[in-house]
């Protein structure tokens, strides 16, 4: 995360701009933030990366449609590590100069942060009425401790949010690169099937959106059917309807798989909870909890009883994108007071 801006900063209310920077789409709001704590998160303007030639026009259009100077503050989530002198997006041509950003956006003050990094500043502060229950005990997220966050969506974000003392800490990890661990002969197949493509298979090759296309392959293989030249979209659009049995057994096997994935993670991070992020984690909400997520989750030899009492949610907020750049601003406020 970088944290740009050395005015001091009052204990009220403050006025930003929240921006979600991805590979296909910009989003924008104004919010509204106190130290430590999101007040407010007005309507959502989304831009088509394309359509701009970089981050400040865009931003410049943004500020034509809301027809009023913008906040001097803003906190900024983008697609990409946030480390360096040049931050380059992936799938998005934009060029992200950090330390041109006061000048070229206007702003006196930012916090900067990677994508998921930010899902996980909205994790951290997002209401109870934000969660939905996936398996475990069906209680609140802890006060303290850890609570690890996994969000398959075009790739596998990893982090996790550290609770203590009133406040927490967000740290962002490359988690889904790990390697790919088969529990079964299917999945076997599916580590031989993927190491034909890739020297070294990641858990990210099979628990992302274009995972299911791989399981699907395998399946199709195992019952000597052709291979249906389907996009991504429309496969996932039959497993979720359930019009398809093989895409639908494709999508009950990404479920057993996430389901080991994400106990791997929370054994790792010594986590006393789980949240499911990302947009596949919003597609299936409602096939998760009836899947075999829960007992791949819980899993872990020794450590089955102690995995079954911890609680595993979704994060159902509709920008936790948007929401996490503002509450990374907020956060940054709060250690400054």
């Amino acid at each position: 995360m970088t944290d740009a801006g050395s005015e001091p900063v009052a204990a009220a209310t403050t006025e930003i701009v929240a921006a979600d920077i991805g590979g296909t789409h910009a989003r924008f709001a104004i919010a509204l933030v106190a130290p430590g704590k999101v007040l407010h998160l007005g309507p959502e303007t989304v831009m088509r990366a394309a359509d701009h030639a970089s981050l400040q026009t865009a931003w410049e259009a943004f500020a034509e449609q809301t027809g009023a100077p913008l906040p001097r503050a803003a906190g900024i989530a983008v697609a990409c590590p946030v480390a360096g002198e040049v931050l380059k997006l992936t799938n998005n041509p934009w060029i992200i100069r950090p330390a041109m950003i006061p000048e070229k956006l206007n702003v006196d003050r930012f916090t900067l942060v990677n994508d998921f990094e930010a899902v996980a500043h909205a994790v951290a502060q997002a209401g109870g009425g934000e969660f939905r229950h996936i398996c475990g005990p069906d209680q609140p997220l802890p006060e303290s401790g850890v609570i690890s966050i996994v969000g398959p969506g075009t790739g596998m974000g990893v982090a996790l949010v550290l609770r203590r003392a009133g406040t927490y800490h967000v740290i962002a990890t490359e988690g889904g690169h790990i390697d790919f661990a088969p529990l079964d002969k299917i999945e076997d197949a599916i580590l031989a099937h993927l190491r034909k493509r890739h020297n070294r298979v990641s858990a990210e090759r099979v628990v992302s959106g274009p995972g299911l296309a791989a399981i699907h392959e395998v399946l199709a293989g195992i019952e000597g059917r052709a291979v249906m030249g389907t996009d991504d979209k429309t496969l996932w659009t039959a497993a979720l309807s359930g019009t398809d049995s093989l895409a639908t057994a494709a999508l009950d096997r990404f479920c057993l798989a996430l389901g080991s994935f994400a106990g791997d993670i929370a054994l790792a991070q010594g986590a006393s909870a789980t949240v499911i992020a990302g947009g596949v984690g919003l597609r299936i909400a409602d096939h998760l909890p009836a899947s075999g997520f829960s007992a791949r989750y819980t899993a872990k030899g020794r450590f089955e009883g102690r995995m079954g009492d911890l609680p595993v949610k979704l994060i159902t907020h509709p920008q936790p994108g948007l929401f996490g750049a503002a509450a990374a601003f907020a956060q940054g406020l709060a250690a400054k007071s």
